[in-house]
Parts: structure tokens; sequence; C-alpha cells
């Protein structure tokens, strides 16, 4: 069962017109919601995120904050696994086909979930391979954007490779990864790029940044060269549906001694007893 412009169906069923603009334009934001053991994981800050994107994008958010979370929590109730993601985008709405934005047109709403696959073991163990390439998107790479073709592109060039995800440089720098955040661990300190707008504000991101000083790990936030990546001790991908997830090889060569490091392992660890204890936690201390 899926969850559209109000209304619940089978996925089968689901229609959206063809002049709707998120299938024109790719005129739309979405965002993608863990939930663990019937839990979806920092909702309120995904839900920020979500907000922060519709503002960007001038899209009038068609829901409040408390309608969001009955609906994601319904949706996460309504299905069998275990461990599931939600998916829900939001587009700008049917509209004769014209670039200026349409006066009156309603947003469309869709959400579904999927049972959600966290890495396996060895993945965790042995780390996974990346590929480094030039980060040629958008300059807005901190909306949310259904407008994904350039993303796309840049994870088929790592499938193309054989490796799991793409390292994106631009101008000698690190930004992120096709579809996550990049943490790079050198002489023993964890370093991030800080958010901009080349940068997506990864929830993932912001929980172990909160991980590491909570723990007081070394921690620095800030640009990092291309250098600095490809001499790393330690490189790390996180996202929503990855969590911490280290990387072995890049463009071929070991990352370090070519085996996930002892700050992964650590991080790893911190981010599974973090999520076990919010999932402990009270119903309204999770939101």
């Amino acid at each position: 069962m899926i969850y559209l412009n109000g209304e619940w169906m089978p996925i089968e069923q689901a229609r959206i017109p063809v002049l709707d603009r998120g299938f024109i334009f790719g005129d739309g934001v979405y965002e993608v919601i863990p939930s663990y053991s019937g839990y979806p994981f920092r909702l309120r800050e995904h839900l920020a995120r979500l907000q922060s994107s519709l503002d960007a994008v001038r899209i009038v958010n068609p829901y409040s904050l408390e309608r969001w979370d009955e609906l994601v929590r319904e949706v996460v109730a309504g299905n069998p696994w275990e461990d599931q993601y939600v998916y829900l985008q939001v587009t700008r709405g049917v509209a004769p086909r014209d670039h200026a934005f349409p006066k009156g047109a309603k947003p469309t709403v869709f959400m579904m979930a999927n049972p959600l696959a966290t890495p396996p073991r060895s993945q965790l163990e042995q780390g996974v391979a990346a590929v480094t390439v030039a980060d040629n998107r958008w300059l807005r790479c901190d909306i949310k954007s259904t407008s994904l073709l350039a993303n796309c592109l840049l994870r088929q060039a790592a499938m193309d490779a054989g490796a799991v995800e793409s390292v994106l440089l631009r101008d000698g720098m690190l930004t992120e990864g096709s579809a996550s955040n990049i943490f790079v661990v050198r002489n023993g300190v964890i370093i991030t790029p800080p958010k901009t707008n080349f940068i997506l504000p990864g929830i993932t991101y912001d929980v172990v940044i909160e991980l590491a000083r909570a723990n007081r790990l070394p921690l620095e936030i800030r640009q990092v060269s291309e250098a600095e990546v490809r001499d790393a001790d330690e490189l790390w991908l996180t996202s929503s549906t990855k969590e911490v997830l280290p990387i072995s090889t890049l463009d071929g060569k070991p990352v370090g001694a070519g085996k996930p490091g002892p700050l992964a392992a650590r991080m790893n660890q911190l981010y599974q007893d973090y999520k076990r204890t919010v999932m402990r936690a009270p119903a309204h201390a999770r939101a």
C-alpha cells in the first residue's frame, strides 16, 4: 500500500498525470527515512530537511509537521518489515508545460515504504570499493531534489568500475558521494567537509559528528583536498540506508591498510549503540 494525494492504495493502482511537473521537469523534492523495529529514525530531522528543500524550491508544504509525523508512522505501521525505509516525495503538481511556476497548482504527495537492508557484516569487516569522479552537478546540491540524473550518472560510473560509490571532487576538493556523505581519517583525526551548497546536509552525517564530539574523538569540519582523500588512513561513506560504511579501496588502490580501520569500527559501534538507545526511549522522547 502506498499513499498518494490523500488516499491509500496498492502501488499497482497509483496513477500520476503526465503533466505533473515532477514527471516533466523533476520539479520536486524527496526524503528517505529509515525505520528500525517500527521506529522512524530521526524523523523530526528528516522533516526539517524536507521543509528546507521545499522552501528552497518555493513549494508550499502541503502538510503540517504533525500530519507528516502521522503519515510516516502510519506507513511504517502498515508494512510487515521489521526494518524499512519510507520514501516520500512532493512535486509542484499538475500544470500545462511551462518552465515558469504555475499559479494555483496543488502539490502532488507520494509516499511508500520498502524493506531496509543495511550493509552486511562482510562489507563492514572488509570495506567496499569506491572511485573518484569529477563533481559536475549543479550548484544547489543542498536541496534534496528529485532531479537526480547527474547523481545517477555518477553512481553508474562506480557501478561500471565494479565499485559501490563514487567519491566526488570539485576543483580539487572533496564534496560528497553520489548518494552519501564522505568522512576522511588522517593521523587519528576524523575530517569531513562543512555543509555548503555543494553538499546535501545528511542526517547520518549529523549523527556521526554528534557521536564523535560526545565521545571526544578528534574531529575537524573543514575543506578536504583531493590529496588528503587519496592519502587517507580511512575513508567512510554515510547515509540513511548505508549508515557508516568503510571504503577499503579507492580507484583500485588500498585506502590505508586496505581494510576498515579502528575508527570505522569505533564509529560503527557507537552508531549501533545510539540506535538501540533511541529505540528504547519513550515514544515522546523519540520525536
